[in-house]
C-alpha cells in the first residue's frame, strides 16, 4: 500500500467518525457546501500568530480574548525594551512599530482594537459583542486607548488614565452584574482589566475612589483565560 493510500484511508476513517457515511454520488462528495473541509476532517485549525510584548497592556487585551474565544495561536515575542519593532522584519508587519500584531496566514492586523473586531468577525465562537444593540454600542463606547507610554512622566499617565476611568466609573453606574456589561463578559472587560491592572502596578493609581471598576476587576482576575494572558505568564517575561 503505498503512502498516499494510507493518508486515503486515514482521511475516510476520520470523516466515517465524524459524519458516520460518505457522500453516495460524486458531485455530492465534491460539494463544498456540504463536504467538510480537510482542516475539518483532521481536526486541524490554522495556526495564528501573535507579535506582542509581555508588559504591554494592549497586547494583553487580545491575548484575553484569544483565550475566552478558545483560539490556540503562537507566541511572538517583541522585546520593544531592546527596539526590536524597530527590526525590518517586524517593519513589515507593522510599519508604526507597535505590538500587538496577528498575523493569521495571509492576513495581518495590527492596533488591539482592530484585532478584537477582527477576531469577533473572523471567529465568532464565544462572542465579545453581545446581541443586543444598546449592550453592544455600550461595549464600544467602553474603549479607552491608553495612550501613556514609558516617555512619559508618572503625573503625566495618571492624569491620562484617571480621566479615563473617571468617565468609565460614570458609565458604569447603571451596570450591576459582575462584568463590565451584565454578568457575560465582553469586549469591554477585555478592554478595561488589563487598563485597571496596569494603572495599579505601573502607574501606582489608587483604586478607592472607584469602586465599581474594583467591583469589576476582582470578578474578572478570578477567570483562568485572564491569568493565563498575564504579563508574568508570557514566554518573554
Amino acid at each position: 500500500m503505498s503512502l498516499t493510500d494510507c493518508f486515503a484511508g486515514h482521511i475516510i476513517a476520520k470523516i466515517l467518525a465524524k459524519y458516520q457515511q460518505l457522500p453516495t454520488t460524486l458531485p455530492e462528495a465534491f460539494e463544498l457546501s456540504t463536504f467538510p473541509t480537510m482542516a475539518a476532517i483532521i481536526g486541524e485549525s490554522p495556526k495564528l500568530a501573535l507579535y506582542s510584548y509581555w508588559q504591554s497592556s494592549c497586547s494583553w487585551r487580545v491575548r484575553f480574548a484569544l483565550n475566552l474565544k478558545g483560539i490556540s495561536y503562537e507566541y511572538k515575542a517583541v522585546n520593544l525594551s531592546k527596539g526590536e519593532q524597530f527590526t525590518p522584519e517586524f517593519e513589515k508587519l507593522n510599519p508604526l512599530h507597535f505590538v500587538p500584531v496577528l498575523v493569521d496566514g495571509d492576513v495581518v492586523v495590527s492596533d488591539s482594537y482592530a484585532i478584537l473586531l477582527y477576531l469577533e468577525e473572523k471567529y465568532p465562537q464565544r462572542a465579545l459583542l453581545p446581541a443586543d444593540p444598546q449592550l453592544k454600542a455600550l461595549n464600544l463606547q467602553k474603549y479607552l486607548e491608553q495612550n501613556v507610554g514609558p516617555q512619559e512622566s508618572l503625573l503625566f499617565a495618571q492624569t491620562n488614565v484617571e480621566k479615563g476611568f473617571n468617565a468609565l466609573e460614570k458609565l458604569l453606574k447603571d451596570i450591576n452584574g459582575k462584568y463590565a456589561t451584565g454578568d457575560e463578559v465582553y469586549m469591554a472587560d477585555v478592554f478595561m482589566a488589563p487598563q485597571i491592572a496596569a494603572a495599579m502596578q505601573r502607574f501606582k493609581i489608587g483604586m478607592s475612589k472607584y469602586p465599581r471598576l474594583c467591583r469589576i476587576f476582582e470578578s474578572l482576575k478570578a477567570l483562568l483565560q485572564f491569568l493565563d494572558a498575564s504579563p508574568e505568564r508570557q514566554p518573554d517575561a
